[in-house]
């Protein structure tokens, strides 16, 4: 859906809803782990084996296990789902924590090092649970990737992206009409009996959110608590809103630049600047000479006005990515886009854990039905961003298989599970506004939102602060939440050497997003 500050260019048909968070990797103790058999109180990590190297940590356990593809039919081609359980260091709690990925399309169990790193806290005392999702990671994943390595990729004609997607479906041993939400959680409730976990705390980041929603809706009883981190709710209808949600973020960025002395004087009448930018590049696109910043290649570019806007968008995620825009609007006004370029590229590690495939069965399955390509543009009116943003997920699925979802399914979630919902105030994707709406039907739900902080407030040590502390009480409304008060913007990159001194001592985020 919407994850990660990537790029939406045609060979991405649709930008995810998250970002992979990075941090230094807590060091687990094996035997400790083993001896007292995982915070479960079950057999869950006899089920599973040792992860070697190569499947995650080596101090967590790895498995599968087959599900039909088709889950109505219970007969024909099985799959096997990849699970990764990170056992607790001192077990005490016996309800894990179910960690749910963005995207769609990221694995979370490929992700385990990330997630340890950032839930380091929570690992303490209860296992946490990664299962990469059917049609992603190492469960039957619906990948398209390109093999190429050029920037001429970030640019490519549309048509090249969807005949690109036409060569993978053809090519897939699957039926991509079985890889939508509410069958991947009935996937995930089979998961958690398996392992013999009777309730589990679900933690949804991003897509992960609508992901947990579904679950709590199909499987409830089963569901201690639930923390929804950059909500993406039933009725979102992907990609409808977007470039509404990319400007009200855009705008708080120029706001903020305006209203710092040294960001105002470095960079004056910013928002026209850069709406002046657009509309040259839109007009008359500039081919460049830029350096291929991993390979060294040099290429000649044309850089149109879409890909930009894609690289400004992504870069509007992270308010750490978010300092830097004003400096790169500036090198781009003299066609130097190097850096842009540079930025756009520094998230393909992220993007390259997406499975297309299934994000399309999802976005196609359970958004694109219900908008229309005026939908999108009515929506974008009066934006910078226009339909730069997204538009091209409707001309892939115009042609993708769509799986059954029918008109309940857009229906909010109602439940009285204890439920913490977060927002950055300055996320482009999730903006706060999907997090009140969501809140209302949850009886036990508290919504906060995190000032200075983008896509995904789990970043921020506050943010890490809340989830430990809620997942302690399973109460929402008990919570201590003044720490979000101290969540500031990092400051602006008004030279080559990043900030002014004297502003760059406000407190900024911990970077890193969630998956």
């Amino acid at each position: 859906m919407l994850s990660s500050p990537h790029l939406n260019t045609p060979r991405r048909p649709a930008a995810r809803l998250c970002r992979v968070f990075a941090g230094p990797l807590l060091v687990l103790t094996l035997g400790a782990a083993a001896a007292c058999g995982g915070g479960s109180g079950t057999n869950a990590l006899e089920r599973l084996h040792p992860c070697s190297s190569a499947d995650g940590p080596t101090d967590a356990y790895c498995g599968t296990l087959t599900v039909f593809e088709d889950r109505a039919a219970k007969s024909g081609r099985q799959i096997s789902l990849w699970i990764v359980v990170l056992p607790a260091v001192r077990p005490v709690a016996h309800d894990p924590l179910v960690f749910l990925a963005g995207g769609p399309g990221q694995g979370a169990a490929q992700l385990a090092r990330q997630i340890r790193a950032a839930f380091r806290t929570v690992q303490r005392t209860r296992d946490i649970v990664l299962v990469d999702q059917r049609g992603t990671g190492k469960s039957n994943p619906l990948n398209c990737k390109s093999d190429a390595n050029s920037l001429r990729e970030m640019t490519e004609p549309t048509e090249s992206g969807l005949d690109r997607l036409k060569r993978c479906l053809n090519g897939y041993n699957a039926d991509v009409r079985q890889y939508t939400t509410n069958i991947a959680m009935d996937d995930l409730d089979d998961v958690r009996e398996y392992l013999g976990y009777d309730r589990i705390n679900l933690y949804g980041g991003s897509y992960g959110t609508r992901a947990a929603l579904v679950y709590l809706r199909r499987h409830g009883e089963h569901v201690r608590t639930m923390i929804l981190d950059g909500v993406a709710p039933m009725d979102m209808r992907l990609p409808m809103f977007t470039a509404r949600d990319a400007q009200r973020a855009l705008d708080k960025l120029l706001t903020d630049c305006d209203t710092d002395s040294a960001c105002k004087q470095a960079f004056p009448d910013l928002s026209t600047r850069i709406r002046n930018l657009l509309q040259r590049l839109e007009q008359s696109p500039p081919t460049v000479r830029i350096v291929h910043p991993r390979t060294g290649v040099a290429e000649d570019v044309r850089v149109e006005a879409r890909v930009v806007a894609s690289i400004l968008f992504s870069a509007l995620y992270s308010s750490l990515t978010g300092s830097i825009v004003p400096a790169l609007i500036e090198h781009a006004e003299h066609n130097e886009f190097q850096s842009f370029f540079a930025l756009g590229l520094a998230g393909e590690g992220g993007d390259a854990s997406i499975s297309v495939g299934m994000q399309l069965s999802v976005l196609c399955s359970e958004d694109a039905p219900r908008v229309t390509a005026s939908d999108v543009q009515l929506a974008a009116a009066g934006t910078l961003f226009g339909t730069h943003l997204l538009s091209n997920q409707l001309d892939a699925c115009a042609m993708w298989p769509r799986g059954s979802v029918d008109a309940a399914y857009y229906e909010p979630v109602v439940s009285d599970v204890p439920a913490l919902v977060l927002s950055g105030d300055i996320d482009p994707v999730t903006p706060p506004s999907w997090g009140e709406s969501v809140v209302k039907t949850l009886k036990n739900g508290r919504h906060i939102t995190a000032p200075g902080t983008g896509h995904g407030v789990i970043g921020t040590t506050c943010g890490q602060k809340l989830v430990q502390d809620f997942l302690d009480s399973a109460s929402s409304e008990s919570l201590d939440v003044s720490c979000v008060q101290t969540i500031k913007r990092p400051p602006f990159f008004v030279t080559p050497a990043g900030p002014d001194p004297v502003h760059a001592t406000s407190q900024a985020p911990m970077t890193g997003q969630v998956p």
